[in-house]
């Protein structure tokens, strides 16, 4: 572990898991920053290649950069580990099989400082590994806006996504807040976050390059994920509930269970169809479209034990129509 006395603006904590391909990429994008006064925390989660190796490397050879090899136990335990010897006054979040421009931290942290905001956002683009083409994000906006903007064009999920990786925050923020274990614990725990946010500045530059692969979160859904997206959903209504701000962000909730409800049943059909087993596919769009209406509905009374899976995999149907 790099020994530093000196406190930096900002950490940067990055979840790292059988990237060997991608991580010394993504740590010379960070190395090679315009802005200078950082750490980086790269936590690896149990990798099974090379990964400690290129990053024991790096960290004997920059001092700004500080490993935690730990055994498995996914994305959020990997973020947890790197928020609890963070220092910075800013926290930044990268995935380690992305990488950033060299402008990213600088243009962040001005943003923040220079409007008083405590969250900071710039835009991104796709980066198609296979074929090394890039897609800008289309759907974009600028500017500063209070909690109350911001909150409700996060729930909308458009122009501001409840991506960690795209936006630098107090660390203050992050008070009493643990990443859930699960997928999609971004969007579980972002509006918190906002939710305590003062205001909110938004960059209109990619300076974020997302690589799609074909092991990306996305490009490899399977039943547990969907089951995790739809509970994130629910968190989110359970949290603006605890919080007694549904009522002013009912119709962007609303927003955001429409467009769950999309694209869980495209997840679901893709599902179906990559395992050859159409059968029980629309049983399971029924569930989830009856998941999604319970978490919307006007009269719901959140459930604080452990939120139950709505979507079924093709082999268990399989199975249990075989059964009857």
């Amino acid at each position: 572990m790099a020994e530093n006395n000196i406190i930096p603006k900002i950490s940067i904590i990055i979840p790292v898991y059988n990237v060997e391909k991608y991580i010394g990429k993504c740590l010379l994008s960070l190395i090679e920053q315009t802005f200078k006064d950082f750490e980086i925390i790269a936590v690896n989660d149990g990798s099974k290649d090379d990964t400690l190796k290129i990053l024991k490397h790096f960290e004997e050879k920059y001092d700004c950069i500080t490993v935690i090899d730990q055994k498995n136990g996914g994305i959020s335990a990997a973020r947890n580990a790197g928020l609890e010897i963070a220092r910075g006054e800013y926290l930044c979040f990268i995935d380690s099989d992305d990488y950033v421009s060299p402008t990213y931290l600088e243009e962040l942290y001005n943003a923040s400082v220079d409007t008083g905001s405590d969250i900071a956002c710039c835009y991104y683009y796709y980066r198609f590994v296979e074929n090394d083409f890039l897609y800008e994000y289309p759907f974009r906006c600028r500017g500063v806006f209070t909690r109350e903007q911001a909150m409700n064009k996060l729930l909308h999920d458009v122009q501001i996504q409840s991506l960690m990786w795209n936006k630098i925050y107090k660390r203050s923020l992050f008070e009493g807040v643990k990443f859930p274990s699960m997928c999609f614990e971004d969007m579980a725990i972002a509006n918190k976050l906002f939710g305590r946010a003062n205001q909110v500045a938004i960059i209109d530059r990619p300076l974020y390059y997302y690589n799609q692969h074909p092991t990306s979160t996305l490009a490899t859904m399977n039943a547990d994920k969907i089951n995790d997206f739809i509970r994130a959903i629910a968190m989110v209504r359970i949290s603006l509930e605890r919080n007694g701000v549904y009522g002013k962000y009912r119709r962007s909730y609303l927003a955001l269970t429409r467009k769950t409800s999309v694209c869980c049943y495209l997840y679901v059909l893709k599902l179906h169809n990559e395992k050859k087993c159409m059968r029980g596919c629309l049983t399971n769009m029924r569930r989830v479209s009856r998941a999604l209406k319970h978490y919307s509905a006007d009269e719901f009374s959140p459930m604080y034990t452990k939120l139950p899976d709505v979507v079924c995999s093709p082999e268990k149907l399989e199975k249990d129509y075989s059964t009857r």
